[in-house]
């Protein structure tokens, strides 16, 4: 999945027309469209999530400063499903046969002091 960033489009738009506007330039998984909490309007902004990279590549060549309305599109590819070698996992540890322990002092050698009662 790659996710997508489209702003710019007019604030009347719905879910289903943003769809329909995208996936003919490939696979869209889901939408998001950003609006506001108390009203309901749209912000202008969006979240998409292609199947593919080249989907979302395809989209963004045919879609970024496309107007609409009077508005020109922008749509930008998330730079962190671009590049997943940078989030690789590490292998891992094997606990050593031996291993060493270190001994430290627990609770019971911390001594608060107390307040005195109230009379």
């Amino acid at each position: 999945m790659v996710k997508l960033f489209i702003g710019g489009f007019p604030l009347n738009i719905s879910e289903l027309e943003l769809v329909q506007l995208v996936s003919l330039h490939g696979t869209v998984s889901t939408v998001k469209i950003v609006r506001d909490k108390k009203t309901g309007i749209c912000k202008g902004y969006a979240f998409l999530e292609m199947k593919s990279m080249t989907d979302a590549v395809n989209a963004v060549a045919a879609l970024n400063g496309r107007v609409i309305d009077g508005q020109a599109l922008s749509l930008k590819i998330n730079k962190e499903t671009v590049a997943p070698a940078a989030t690789k996992a590490k292998p891992a540890q094997i606990p050593s046969p031996n291993p060493k322990y270190v001994k430290i002092e627990g609770p019971s050698a911390i001594v608060k002091k107390k307040r005195p009662r109230k009379s």
